[in-house]
């Protein structure tokens, strides 16, 4: 069976600056996010990957620009389902504001009953669903296009990660903050007719990621909201 590499995108503005991104526009990766990008190309340098496929939102596909600029014969395709989760009117606030609100608990105890505010807010059930849907829909795809023996990559985002980090180990959603994947990281996981299995979770290839993380308005045990923000 093949070989799925998930990458998190590099550190963006968003992160840097603390706030909650979403889908809103104008985010892009910060200067630290632009080198981890180069960083990524140059860790998957001997890799050979079969297909590419990314979210969207710019951010990813900054992220990954890199990589495929040395490889000419990938044509980078998009996939909305693994666009960031639809968080409503919780988008564009700061980190430090939503950790007040009563919803926070919720998406910190049980997500699996959290529904972001607004019409444009999404569950994280949904997020879930159509995540995973969207991981073995392009793994069995790039199996029947390029083998069983095939490796590919596809850029998204810390919580889609995680939902499908959470499915591949058998975790309920409401398990899923228990993952953490830092901006840049590579999660590898290989579906077969048995089950699926964790290669990689959140590797970095470095260990900086493992300090504590600076302090917020948070309680230091709860999980970021989009994911890790890469601040230290």
């Amino acid at each position: 069976m093949p070989t799925m590499l998930l990458v998190r995108h590099g550190r963006s503005t968003a992160n840097s600056s603390g706030i909650l991104a979403g889908w809103m526009p104008g985010v892009d990766l910060d200067e630290q996010g632009g080198q981890q990008a180069k960083a990524l190309a140059e860790r998957l340098r001997d890799v050979p990957l079969a297909a590419a496929v990314s979210s969207p939102l710019d951010r990813c596909r900054q992220t990954i620009a890199p990589l495929l600029a040395g490889r000419p014969e990938l044509t980078l395709r998009l996939d909305e389902r693994l666009g960031e989760c639809r968080y409503g009117d919780w988008t564009g606030r700061p980190l430090a504001e939503l950790a007040k609100e009563p919803l926070w608990s919720t998406v910190q105890q049980q997500p699996s009953a959290a529904t972001f505010p607004g019409p444009e807010g999404e569950s994280l059930r949904d997020l879930s669903r159509r995540a995973v849907e969207a991981a073995r829909e392009w793994d069995a795809q790039v199996e029947a296009e390029h083998g069983a023996d095939a490796v590919w990559i596809a850029c998204s985002h810390g919580d889609v990660i995680k939902a499908i980090a959470a499915d591949a180990l058998g975790l309920h959603l409401d398990g899923f903050q228990r993952i953490s994947v830092e901006p840049a990281s590579v999660t590898a996981i290989r579906y077969t007719p048995v089950r699926p299995y964790l290669l990689r979770l959140g590797d970095t290839g470095e260990f900086a990621g493992l300090l504590p993380r600076r302090e917020t308005s948070a309680p230091a045990d709860d999980a970021v909201i989009g994911g890790d923000t890469g601040q230290r």
